[in-house]
């Protein structure tokens, strides 16, 4: 799916800030934001800070301008084209949408992100007046180089032949070169931009009434005494202080830190804000951030830490002590604690109490039977996963008449990821799990998408990776984990049925390392038999992302964070499987996943071509005989009866040489 970059590998746009009242002054140079384009792909403006210059075009739907305007904007960025020179459309209109810009631009040859300021406030702060106006910026200062029209062909129901004068493409040479643009300014022709809420009186905006309850809900359980946020949402003085930060972070989309597609999907938990809210919020904060009347609710009710929000666990078990140095790189860990349970129980639910947050960057949590080989053990694999902890996922409540059956004895295994942070500390995490009083109806079935073979090229700033998991029987989804390391901008989930349609039902254009958010469906999403979960990352490899260790690395799969993964969790039950009588094959849904990440071209089958060497070797006389229906390729049943001979030889080999000892 052709994107932009995204949260790292974005774009450009602009915004002024208004208000000497709030403290912006009217100025020329832009503040960073992001945006979504009519694909649904983050663009950052700031991102592109080492480009020679940044053009953006105001687009509306319908106008007659832009649309004449088009073939000299698209001619402007193909002459810059090995210039460094970036070029991006901007669509503030109060009527039009992402899909009608989508269609606008399909029909007509738009080939170039269009950021849709769906609330407007980039575009009031850039005073906006009309469409077609051209907007030339300096990365080096941000500032407005110039602004007008891309040169003198259009005026209104009249024009040229060809263009006399050159207005956008002598400001982008003035740049280049160093110079003042000699017209700064010039009138653009074009239709104009309704901004209905730019000239209201927003120092009405109750603080007490409509900024502090609307902080409580979507910011206070993070930044309060103890919690996650750096600093506390205790008071108006508080709040007004960090006003001009919070104005550029949810500009920038960096907070609230909820990073759905706001148009997929709707999502149990969800604390982003609305369009009419980040409104408010920044129109409040531009107005001078008033106290106005009345009380101040966040002085007058603290959110309380607690450490079981799900309530007292049936069961707390206290993660093995682990000192964190100073500096350097810890390896994963992987400690384990004995089941102290002597009967087989049924986990309803968890919660992960983290020791040291400043070093916990994550923790897996889930068991390990008692014959489970030293080597999975060492590695991490579970036998029964429980929960994923990082910070915004802390508890977990499975979905109402499932849950995850331990057995009596084997052991609790822990992945552990800890960042040192510049002191030594030592970790004392723990896990509190929650117990059914009754046998559930039906398992809680966890597993993922995954490819161990990914290779990311050298300075590559949008690179894809996919793998699927292919649904052999009906079942029901019910959230999903999208995880990358560093270099991970922009993630998706698709379904791919049986009739040949396609429906993107998660896409997290702007994903943060950060937050490992687990997004669970408000309706769980039904699949027929014969579905698969497509799941895609994309990665930026290129020296613009700041977060890239290394951008003159070939970057592998690998558990630390310089490294990456191909990694989409998710949670199903199957429609016809009960805890009386299960149906999930193990061994099949590992063969399953295995298929998931060789087959290149998602048809269902592997070919030659796409098989591993090692795999070539063992069935360079026999690939026929084992493809059964003769169709070219394995498909998922044929590796399967491959896996469990496989896996017969091994158990058998495993006896002989027990016997032999």
């Amino acid at each position: 799916m052709p994107r932009i970059l995204l949260s790292k590998v974005l774009t450009p746009v602009l915004a002024v800030v208004l208000t000497t009242l709030a403290g912006f002054a009217h100025a020329s140079r832009v503040d960073n934001f992001v945006l979504l384009d009519q694909h649904g792909d983050a663009h950052e403006l700031y991102y592109h800070k080492d480009a020679a210059a940044v053009v953006l075009m105001i687009q509306g739907n319908g106008c007659p301008i832009v649309r004449n305007a088009l073939p000299d904007f698209k001619a402007l960025r193909d002459a810059y084209a090995e210039q460094n020179v970036r070029f991006l459309m901007l669509n503030a209109n109060l009527q039009d949408t992402r899909e009608s810009i989508r269609a606008e631009a399909e029909k007509y040859g738009v080939d170039m992100p269009i950021l849709n300021d769906e609330s407007q406030i980039i575009g009031e702060s850039l005073d906006l007046v009309r469409t077609g106006e051209v907007l030339v910026l300096n990365p080096k200062t941000w500032e407005i180089a110039y602004r007008g029209p891309v040169n003198d062909r259009l005026v209104y129901e009249r024009q040229l032949d060809e263009a006399k004068a050159h207005y956008a493409a002598d400001a982008i040479d003035a740049i280049m070169q160093g110079q003042t643009v000699a017209t700064a300014r010039r009138e653009a022709v074009g239709c104009l931009i309704n901004f209905p809420q730019k000239n209201q009186q927003h120092a009405g905006i109750s603080y007490s009434e409509t900024i502090a309850p609307m902080l409580k809900e979507k910011c206070v359980v993070c930044h309060t005494e103890g919690g996650l946020g750096p600093w506390a949402m205790s008071s108006y003085t508080m709040v007004q202080g960090f006003a001009p930060m919070i104005r550029e972070v949810v500009r920038t989309k960096r907070m609230p830190p909820w990073h759905a597609d706001p148009h997929i999907g709707v999502w149990k938990n969800d604390i982003s804000l609305s369009t009419e809210e980040l409104q408010t919020l920044v129109h409040w904060i531009e107005a001078g951030a008033p106290r106005g009347s009345g009380p101040d609710p966040l002085a007058e009710s603290q959110v309380t830490i607690v450490e079981w929000p799900l309530g007292e666990p049936d069961l707390v078990l206290d993660i093995p002590a682990y000192t964190v140095p100073v500096s350097g790189v810890v390896d994963y860990q992987f400690p384990t604690v004995s089941n102290p349970l002597d009967t087989g129980v049924w986990i309803k639910a968890a919660t992960v109490v983290p020791g040291d947050r400043e070093v916990v960057h994550h923790i897996l949590a889930g068991t390990v039977d008692a014959d489970t080989t030293q080597l999975r053990r060492d590695s991490g694999v579970f036998d029964n996963y429980l929960i994923g902890y990082a910070p915004g996922n802390e508890s977990h409540t499975f979905p109402k008449g499932t849950g995850v059956y331990i057995p009596p004895g084997g052991e609790f295994l822990f992945q552990m990821h800890y960042t040192p942070v510049g002191r030594e500390t030592v970790d004392r995490s723990r896990i509190g799990l929650y117990f059914h009083t009754e046998t559930p109806e039906n398992f809680y079935r966890q597993d993922v998408v995954v490819n161990p073979t990914i290779k990311i090229p050298p300075r590559e700033a949008r690179h894809a990776e996919v793998a699927y998991y292919h649904f052999d029987k009906e079942a029901v989804l019910h959230d999903l984990v999208p995880h990358a390391h560093y270099r991970g901008v922009a993630s998706k989930f698709e379904l791919w049925k049986p009739d040949g349609s396609k429906e993107v039902i998660l896409s997290v254009p702007n994903y943060d390392f950060n937050w490992q958010r687990t997004y669970e469906f408000v309706e769980p999403k039904r699949l027929e038999a014969g579905t698969k979960l497509v799941h895609t990352t994309w990665y930026d490899n290129s020296a613009a992302n700041p977060g890239n260790p290394d951008p003159d690395r070939e970057v592998p799969w690998g558990l630390q964070s310089w490294d990456e993964m191909l990694y989409g969790a998710f949670s199903y039950t199957y429609v016809n499987e009960t805890t009386e009588a299960p149906i999930h094959d193990k061994m099949l849904a590992r063969t399953t996943q295995f298929v998931g990440f060789l087959d290149q071209n998602i048809d269902g089958k592997l070919s030659w071509r796409e098989l591993p060497k090692r795999m070539k070797k063992q069935l360079v006389q026999g690939f026929k005989a084992v493809d059964k229906n003769g169709d070219g390729g394995l498909d998922i049943e044929e590796m399967h009866v491959l896996t469990m001979r496989r896996a017969e030889r091994e158990e058998s080999e495993q006896t002989e040489n027990a016997g032999a000892r």
